[in-house]
């Protein structure tokens, strides 16, 4: 789907400093001073419009989030939400999610979302899909001890490649389910695309999968 251009974004993103981190290198290894209350850390990579990381910080006042996006065209509709909903414990961060070890520290974050990446289904794009190898090693790295990594996509190849990844770097699958919306899992909160995905009648699949420390 081709993105539509804005070029107000930017200016946006500036001015709403209070809601968008400017500076996150500042806050690498005390990012309890960015918010409110130092609380446990969660973060979504690929937040979108900000649906999935402000229902979460809504329903979870004692846990801290980080919407990270790339697209400023995209992430400025998870600002809009976020200064409409004011809530104290959620960000956002316009960066590359394949930089994260600039922003964070080993054990700043408690736990990684991944909600329906890119698949990139042509094998020479393996390296771009968010749990290749490469990836894991870097929320390996910014992740509290035997933290995890929650994922959730509607693209059932992405899924097993996925699946083989976390086991093929050793991780422990705590949770995998093949159809999340008619499985007696609770408390699922919902992206714009799995909305949208599973009023076509899509299979939505999920798991959690956690890094075991040595």
């Amino acid at each position: 789907m081709r993105l539509r251009h804005k070029p107000w974004a930017k200016d946006k993103l500036q001015e709403y400093s209070n809601y968008v981190i400017q500076d996150p290198e500042a806050f690498r290894g005390n990012w309890g001073a960015a918010f409110e209350k130092s609380q446990p850390l969660h973060i979504e990579i690929g937040t979108g419009k900000g649906q999935f990381i402000t229902g979460m910080a809504k329903a979870n006042p004692d846990i801290n989030y980080i919407g990270i996006e790339l697209q400023e065209s995209v992430i400025v509709s998870a600002l809009d939400r976020l200064i409409d909903s004011d809530l104290p414990n959620c960000k956002l961060m316009n960066v590359n999610g394949a930089e994260l070890a600039k922003y964070f520290k080993s054990g700043d974050i408690h736990r990684v979302y991944l909600n329906f990446s890119d698949p990139w289904p042509k094998t020479r794009h393996e390296k771009r899909r968010l749990t290749f190898k490469s990836f894991l090693e870097v929320y390996e790295a910014i992740l509290v001890k035997n933290g995890e990594i929650h994922f959730k996509t509607d693209n059932q190849g992405l899924f097993e490649y996925s699946l083989v990844s976390f086991s093929h770097y050793g991780m422990l699958l705590k949770y995998v389910s093949l159809d999340l919306h008619n499985s007696e899992y609770e408390g699922n909160i919902m992206t714009e695309y799995e909305e949208k995905f599973s009023s076509r009648g899509s299979r939505i699949y999920r798991c959690e999968v956690q890094f075991i420390a040595e």
